[in-house]
This record gives C-alpha cells, sequence and structure tokens, in this order.
C-alpha cells in the first residue's frame, strides 16, 4: 500500500488482510494489519478503528474505496478515538516524537517478511 511523500510513513512497505465473509457486501470484511504499526487508529492487534469498517459501512464499498480510507487514515490519524493510547498522546502533544516512532516502524517495514 503506497502513500504519499510528504508523510512520515513515506517509502513503508505495510501488509494487512482482508477477511471476506459470506455476509459480504451488506458487512465489512475484518481488516488488521499484519505488519507492526504505531498509529492513533491501530489496535496492538493489528485491527483498525475506522468508521467505514464499523457502524458507517455501506455496501458501496470496495477494496479500493477500503485502502484509499486506510491510507488517509494513516496520513491523517484521528487522535480523539484512540486504538494506541501512546500514539494518540505523542500525535497530539510531540509530533516529533510521534513522527519518529513512525519512522522506525517504517524503516523495520523494509525488512519483514
Amino acid at each position: 500500500m503506497p502513500l504519499p511523500d510528504d508523510t512520515p510513513w513515506d517509502g513503508g512497505t505495510f501488509k494487512l488482510t482482508l477477511q471476506f465473509t459470506e455476509d459480504y457486501p451488506n458487512k465489512p470484511p475484518v481488516v488488521r494489519f499484519v505488519s507492526r504499526m504505531f498509529h492513533p487508529n491501530i489496535y496492538a492487534d493489528g485491527s483498525i478503528c475506522l468508521d467505514i469498517l464499523q457502524n458507517q459501512w455501506s455496501p458501496i464499498y470496495d477494496v479500493a474505496a477500503i485502502l484509499t480510507s486506510i491510507q488517509s487514515l494513516l496520513c491523517d490519524p484521528n487522535p480523539n478515538s484512540p486504538a494506541n493510547s501512546e500514539a494518540a498522546r505523542l500525535f497530539s502533544e510531540n509530533k516529533r516524537e510521534y513522527n519518529r516512532k513512525v519512522r522506525e516502524i517504517v524503516e523495520q517495514s523494509w525488512t519483514a517478511d
């Protein structure tokens, strides 16, 4: 999943899984990062706190829309709905340290399986 060049996520390669049930497209797929992440809206297990994957799901969303929404979330977190409280706190209070931790994750993504 490529990301814009002007974010701390630039250059990272992140893997995620999408699991579709028989209820798709009426219910969203289960989407989870396999790669290690440090982000206000991503839980330790890789699941993503994103409205279109929960209470705002619509059958009109396809895989491209889901990935675009995740890409947007990575670049523009919502610290008011934290799944990772440390990342949310740093994003709000110490952007420089937050960006440093994100860059560490990006560098780890270069050597991850």
